[in-house]
């Protein structure tokens, strides 16, 4: 993988959602450090680079590094042990935050181009691949623990209590000083 920085929607017109979403049974999701769930559209313009060039990009920037290329899980599941930023790179999905039943999930389409940074403890599940061939580059801080994978069941409650202790991301993982995650 060549560590290059690609261009990037510039931050003036970059349409960024963030996203606090409540507790639901046994998934955290956001109630636990108060980080929004942060939703990047088309940062990478089109035509959406490979995932190599993105993975590239991301260890270019240095605030995370790439671990996988997959589509979503289609179960809620979350992460305990380290925060996690999703680009998509190919297709187009409906992805749900927050888990099934929760009144304060956020489902959403992402399609390629778009980004996704991921709390740790917020449920994240693929809905629907729209067109067959939806794939993500999946990265997590420089220095993270392994991910672990939960599901919000009893006997997940100490992973859960972890989340406390994690440092959120020293810069935003696409664009560095400034981004939308640094200002959080």
């Amino acid at each position: 993988m060549e560590k290059k920085l690609l261009p990037l929607t510039p931050l003036a017109s970059l349409h960024v959602e963030t996203h606090q979403i409540p507790a639901h049974e046994l998934i955290p999701n956001t109630s636990v450090q108060q980080k929004p769930l942060i939703i990047y559209r088309a940062v990478f313009p089109a035509p959406t680079p490979s995932a190599s060039q993105i993975e590239g990009h991301i260890a270019a920037v240095g605030v995370c590094e790439p671990m996988w290329r997959y589509p979503m899980y289609p179960d809620d599941h979350f992460h305990t042990t380290a925060h996690e930023l999703v680009v998509i790179h190919r297709g187009r999905a409906r992805l749900n935050f927050g888990g099934e039943g929760c009144a304060g999930a956020v489902v959403t389409e992402a399609k390629a181009g778009d980004a996704v940074l991921i709390p740790a403890g917020v449920s994240h599940r693929l809905v629907e691949d729209l067109e067959g061939n939806f794939e993500m580059v999946g990265s997590y801080p420089v220095g993270s623990e392994h991910w672990d994978m939960c599901y919000g069941k009893p006997g997940e409650e100490e992973h859960v209590a972890n989340i406390k202790h994690l440092d959120w991301v020293a810069n935003d993982p696409l664009y560095g000083d400034g981004g939308p995650a640094a200002k959080v």
